[in-house]
């Protein structure tokens, strides 16, 4: 017999750490102005982690400050939760990449500036 309860441990434990990601401002939940479609129901909405050093490698973080496709099309398959993959992100609507790309972008400078940085 399979057990099952191996995957639901997982998906709540992942449920747990996104809550607490998003209460420590660790991660934001965006709402896509045009879902992705999706086998199995449009994506609508998608969290973005802070990314860390690992999430950043091979990346110019100059190239994610200015919202570079190709940077972010790299980094938010790292940074996403659904990931998004490579593809979908060049079937973002630009509104929806400028969103997601100034999330990331939020998250790479320090809190001083932050403050002053436009946010979804």
């Amino acid at each position: 017999t399979m057990d099952t309860t191996k995957p639901q441990e997982d998906l709540q434990n992942q449920a747990a750490a996104n809550a607490a990601a998003l209460a420590s401002g660790d991660a934001r939940e965006i709402t896509l102005d045009v879902p992705l479609k999706r086998p199995g129901g449009d994506l609508a909405r998608v969290l973005v982690r802070r990314p860390n050093a690992g999430a950043l490698r091979g990346l110019s973080l100059v190239e994610l400050l200015h919202m570079n496709v190709t940077a972010l099309q790299t980094l938010l398959p790292r940074v996403t939760e659904p990931m998004l993959h490579k593809a979908e992100v060049l079937q973002l609507d630009p509104a929806d990449l400028v969103t997601l790309g100034t999330e990331v972008a939020s998250f790479l400078v320090p809190k001083a500036q932050r403050e002053q940085f436009p946010s979804a």
